[in-house]
């Protein structure tokens, strides 16, 4: 188990290396849930992400000899980063095993800081075993993203910064990919206010410290697809997993779709931009999760902003669909003139914008006289939506949702 005084070791050994993040009140989302909101932006650390906390101080432990070898890790993008930036920094040879289908921002930004990237595998996993193979035969160090002492006492350096930032403090709400981040936070505040709640929050597609803690030892879960691919791991760590079971109070699960809607949400009342893994904390939070907040002073900790354009375009869209800002919605009508214009007019009596409309004829079930219309409409929340399917319902189309 990391002791407090290694977490308080490796704070000296970063300090002035990484950013002392901003951890500043929130009057919009304490009102979501009647307390006091507080985030933890470490989204605005040089690489993106908190993962260069722990890579940094890994690093710094090591002999000379060590040094000069160099280093070898594998990662999905932020740890990658992490280790790239500060392994350049200190003259470190770095080479960086991520997975095939990793965006591709996070490779350009990991070659840019002098790493040799080595693609491998669809799945982190699968690029862990090459890194193993790798350092193996030319002899490298592995820096584990997270089932490491090293690293987790580095991530523990936010705890340690949280409990000076806001000392008042009632929960603290994180991410759980490998653990490493939530075991180094946990420990650093466990170890000083016990009384402070710690609640981990996954995918619901890939749970792997739940499932841990269900079975009261490290498993390895079925692979699944998440939009939160920064936490996409399908085995936690040894280390991760004892300091999980000694220090955090609560392991929960969120949807996809309120993943995608908790990064839409920060971008327009935070103002900021988040990957989809860090916006699990929100979601949490904002969709009632999390019980007992009502008076509490609740941190949620913003793990990283490295997010992928097109992925961050998607994200939206899902985002305001579940949100009831967009409505997909199928229906036919006569094929005949002014059935679209009539359609349109109705639309715009009800108060939705047409985004995108797409007329067909050539579907095999249609009958000669009918068209198929594909809808995608602007919409003013959920409430506007029932609304304007009850229009269209009354004006006799039959309407399926997309």
């Amino acid at each position: 188990m990391v002791t407090l005084q290694q977490i308080r070791d490796a704070r000296e050994r970063i300090a002035g290396q990484v950013v002392h993040t901003p951890c500043t009140p929130s009057q919009t989302f304490g009102e979501m849930f009647g307390g006091g909101a507080w985030f933890k932006f470490e989204n605005l650390q040089r690489t993106g992400s908190f993962k260069e906390r722990g890579a940094l101080n890994r690093m710094l432990l090591l002999p000379e000899e060590d040094r000069r070898r160099g280093v070898i890790a594998a990662s999905a993008g932020n740890h990658a980063q992490g280790v790239a930036f500060h392994a350049a920094r200190l003259g470190i040879p770095a080479t960086i095993v991520m997975p095939e289908r990793t965006p591709l921002v996070k490779v350009s930004a990991t070659e840019r800081y002098g790493a040799r990237v080595v693609l491998h595998g669809s799945v982190y996993d699968e690029a862990m075993a090459e890194a193993r193979r790798i350092q193996e035969e030319e002899g490298q160090t592995l820096i584990h993203p997270f089932d490491d002492e090293g690293v987790i006492a580095g991530q523990g350096t936010i705890g340690l910064e949280l409990l000076e930032q806001v000392p008042e403090m009632d929960v603290v709400v994180c991410s759980v990919g490998g653990g490493g981040i939530i075991s180094g936070i946990a420990a650093a505040i466990k170890q000083i206010r016990p009384e402070v709640r710690i609640i981990g929050v996954e995918s619901e597609a890939l749970p792997a410290a739940l499932r841990a803690r269900e079975a009261g030892r490290v498993v390895t879960i079925p692979p699944a697809e998440t939009i939160a691919e920064g936490i996409a791991v399908r085995r936690i760590g040894d280390h991760t997993f004892a300091h999980i079971q000694a220090y955090v109070d609560e392991l929960l699960t969120v949807s996809e779709e309120e993943i995608a809607a908790g990064v839409l949400l920060l971008l327009e009342r935070e103002k900021t931009v988040v990957e989809a893994a860090c916006a699990t904390t929100v979601a949490a939070v904002v969709n009632g999760h999390v019980a007992g907040l009502a008076g509490k002073n609740v941190v949620m900790v913003l793990s990283g902003g490295n997010i992928d354009v097109t992925l961050m375009s998607r994200i939206i869209d899902r985002g305001l669909v579940q949100d009831g800002r967009r409505a997909n919605l199928r229906l036919r009508v006569k094929d005949r003139p002014g059935a679209l214009a009539t359609l349109t007019a109705l639309l715009a009596e009800a108060g939705a914008n047409v985004v995108r409309l797409d007329h067909n004829r050539a579907q095999a079930d249609l009958w000669v006289t009918e068209a198929e219309i594909d809808l995608t409409l602007e919409t003013r929340g959920r409430d506007h939506v029932e609304q304007v399917v009850r229009r269209l319902t009354e004006a006799g189309y039959v309407v399926e949702r997309g």
